[in-house]
């Protein structure tokens, strides 16, 4: 190598330093910022020139450094498995929330539950029975009553309320989703024009790594990497993103849960294709939307199942009660009352009012001849509570029926939650293992920024040294002996 190889090996260690400063100052500068992706300076060693010539021999040194690019320290595999784990966690997570919020309105077990106020019905009609002659009693039993059918009512209420909140914020997730598609359709352009023409494009990379992982914990996509840098994301197995093209959705169907007809996502276009999502966010809203099954065997939409409960339990409380209330007399011998009336045009649950407005008013006889005290029709319905018929026969309670509900979304609450424990746990591991593979660790950065720092100092030194030599060779070549 010629003394002038010298100085340009000198040079390219300069370069590689000075390079390797920057990116370990890129790396701190961005050590709190989420979704960065540490970076790395690539370098190898340049080799010596061929040999030319007859007199050319002998061990050459190499030409000193080049720097092959910036690596953005990230892991496909883990990646990917944050986003796995994010779908799912996203799934259960809305799940979760949306039984948690129902089992809430319940107020069971508890003095402001159902179950009290049926407990209190039932002795009410009791102590109708052990007093007909009194007015107290069937005030007292007309005003639990109404606040049952009042409980029954803001129950219903609220479930739908949890409907028309689920519904608002998939409008909200799926604007989300075609705005986030949107922006990695033009990152895609963007990468793939940096990367054609030698450029490093890792920034732009942690953008479109952190939108396609919001777009996994919506809709459960996969990613695919294409040659040229840009990704494919594909939901259901139809894309999403293809390189700069990014589909749109829509949300369609029922607006209220009394439209009692299926809410689903569909592709943006004149063909309105349904599409299909494996899992995230976005179906674990589609599963709450559903209406309720008309087949025992099959699941509907789980808040529309809860619904549909307040109405079943509201016909056979009305039911029940009215079939032995209409058996009996008011004190101005009229018979075929009801005690419960259901509304049309109205969910059971939300229609039922009390018919009877005073003592006078209450069918509590037997029959038109039978005395002030008889108790009769009023005990049957106390009975009722015991899960007895006027025959003496066994049968369901209403209390036994709204019982059942109240367990039933108990443990499906408690294993959506136990769900979304887990799937949130998997996540956090997932990605805390990502973070511990691609975020900034300040003690090593200071490490390198001592390397580089030495290795810059060291090239610069060497440089000196080679400047002083061409100065002698140059200026005291031939001075000896004058």
């Amino acid at each position: 190598m010629s003394t002038f190889g010298g100085l340009n090996t000198a040079y390219t260690g300069l370069v590689a330093a000075r390079q390797g400063l920057n990116v370990v100052g890129q790396n701190i500068a961005n050590a709190n910022t989420d979704g960065y992706t540490r970076q790395r300076v690539s370098t190898s060693a340049l080799g010596a020139t061929a040999s030319t010539g007859v007199f050319s021999q002998g061990a050459r040194v190499g030409e000193g450094v080049a720097m092959v690019g910036i690596e953005r320290l990230a892991s496909t595999q883990l990646d990917s498995r944050v986003r796995a784990t994010a779908a799912t966690a996203g799934y259960t997570a809305v799940r979760a929330n949306a039984f948690a919020s129902v089992e809430d309105s319940l107020n069971e077990p508890g003095e402001n539950g159902i179950s009290a106020k049926l407990d209190e019905f039932w002795a009410g009609w009791q102590t109708v029975s052990n007093g007909t002659d009194t007015a107290a009693p069937a005030a007292l039993l007309l005003g639990t009553a109404g606040e049952l059918v009042t409980q029954i009512s803001e129950g219903y209420r609220a479930v739908s309320t949890e409907w028309t909140s689920v519904r608002t914020d998939l409008n909200n997730m799926v604007s989300e989703l075609n705005g986030a598609a949107t922006q990695v359709a033009a990152l895609n352009v963007q990468i793939r024009q940096s990367l054609a023409t030698g450029g490093t494009a890792n920034e732009l990379l942690d953008q479109r790594n952190s939108l396609t992982t919001t777009i996994a914990a919506l809709t459960g996509a996969t990613v695919t990497e294409q040659a040229d840098g840009t990704v494919n994301v594909l939901v259901g197995g139809n894309a999403l993103v293809s390189g700069e093209t990014a589909h749109q959705l829509d949300v369609t169907g029922a607006r209220v849960m009394q439209d009692n007809v299926s809410v689903q996502l569909e592709w943006r276009g004149s063909a309105r294709t349904p599409v299909s999502i494996d899992g995230g966010e976005i179906a674990g809203a589609l599963s709450l939307l559903g209406p309720a099954s008309q087949d025992t065997l099959a699941t509907g939409g789980a808040l529309a199942e809860a619904a549909d409960a307040y109405n079943s339990f509201a016909e056979d409380l009305a039911k029940k009660v009215n079939d032995i209330y209409e058996t009996g007399f008011t004190q101005a011998h009229n018979d075929g009352q009801v005690f419960f009336a259901v509304a049309s045009g109205a969910p059971t649950a939300q229609a039922l009012s009390i018919v009877p407005k005073a003592s006078a008013d209450m069918a509590v006889r037997a029959s038109r001849d039978s005395g002030a005290y008889d108790s009769t029709i009023a005990d049957a319905i106390a009975q009722l509570g015991a899960g007895f018929a006027p025959d003496g026969n066994v049968i369901v309670s209403p209390s036994t029926v709204w019982s059942d509900f109240v367990t039933k979304t108990g443990v499906l609450t408690q294993s959506e939650l136990q769900s979304a424990a887990l799937a949130s746990s998997t996540s956090s591991g997932a990605a805390n293992q990502q973070l511990a593979n691609s975020s900034v660790d300040l003690d090593e950065e200071n490490v390198n920024l001592l390397m580089f720092q030495h290795a810059y100092q060291g090239a610069a030194r060497m440089m000196t040294a080679v400047d002083e030599m061409l100065d002698t060779l140059i200026n005291r070549t031939g001075l000896v002996g004058r």
